[in-house]
């Protein structure tokens, strides 16, 4: 803080003025934002991102809200006695741990940031997949990673039929900010626990959004020697997965990440989320804080 009040007024506005282009660019055009890791639980970080949420809408930027919450689910789990299961990273979800997903993530957690932005000066509106029929969900079929004949119940983990984004448009027109919880509804009326990396990219898709934004604890895309990879297309990825430089929890984020970069979202960018203002140093400067995948 001190930094930025040593900063003289001429060079705070040459700081602005060189936002402009991207402001103008960018302008009228949806973003959708994966919320998760350090940005997510570090109090400073939680600020930051708010403000920074803020901002964008201010500028005329329409900013859409998608946020996990792995680590409170957990947390709330262990406080109930409940051990979290997990299949090949995916966690086992049972009705029981249904509820508690359900209360976590479209209660505490989604009003948590809610509350948030609306400090800042925004105005934040929580969903869930239920409200406006905005994602149907089908159960997860999880083909065992070994041996193909053998499928896992994961129980009410859900995998995405249709998103109507109606209600997230008819939000945005009256400029409230949309923070969604990765949760579906099926046939039955029943809920499903849905990977929100997955809920992220694929909304993105659906809004033909001009940026997708995933929030991590890791710099990016790093190659075999560990350096990041700022700027990537879509073909890189791909010999990237074969050769397997991208493997472990970083498979599904950039899976999803490449089949919305691949459906027509101009660019996705893994941005490291412990980085204060990540967001905007990544949107309105030249600065590459992360990695961009671009769809060409």
């Amino acid at each position: 803080m001190n930094d930025i009040l040593s900063i003289a007024p001429r060079d705070k506005a040459e700081i602005l003025a060189q936002a402009l282009p991207y402001i103008r660019k960018f302008h009228g055009k949806t973003m959708v934002i994966k919320y998760g890791g350090n940005a997510m639980t570090d109090p400073a970080l939680q600020a930051d991102f708010a403000e920074d949420v803020v901002l964008l809408k201010l500028v005329g930027i329409n900013p859409v809200v998608v946020h996990g919450g792995g680590p409170q689910i957990e947390t709330a789990l262990n406080r109930l006695g409940k051990k979290g299961e997990f299949i090949q990273g995916m966690r086992v979800t049972d009705a029981e741990t249904m509820e508690v997903v359900e209360w976590v993530l479209a209660g505490e957690v989604q009003q948590d940031i809610v509350g948030l932005i609306n400090q800042a000066g925004g105005k934040a509106v929580g969903l869930t997949g239920r409200d406006g029929g905005l994602i149907r969900a089908q159960k997860l079929k999880l083909t065992d990673s070994k041996d193909p004949s053998i499928q896992h119940d994961l129980g009410q983990v859900g995998d995405i039929v249709a998103i109507d984004p109606s209600v997230v448009k008819a939000l945005q027109d009256d400029a409230f900010i949309p923070v969604i919880s990765p949760i579906g509804f099926g046939e039955d009326n029943e809920s499903y626990n849905i990977n929100a990396d997955v809920v992220a990219s694929k909304l993105a898709t659906v809004l033909q959004a001009e940026k997708l934004m995933l929030l991590t604890n890791t710099p990016g895309v790093l190659d075999k020697s560990g350096q990041l990879l700022t700027d990537l297309t879509a073909r890189e990825i791909d010999a990237l997965f074969e050769d397997g430089t991208i493997s472990g929890g970083m498979l599904p984020k950039i899976s999803g990440a490449l089949d919305a970069a691949k459906a027509g979202v101009n660019a996705v960018h893994i941005i490291d989320g412990r980085v204060p203002h990540a967001m905007l140093l990544e949107i309105l400067t030249e600065q590459a804080y992360g990695t961009m995948i671009r769809s060409h």
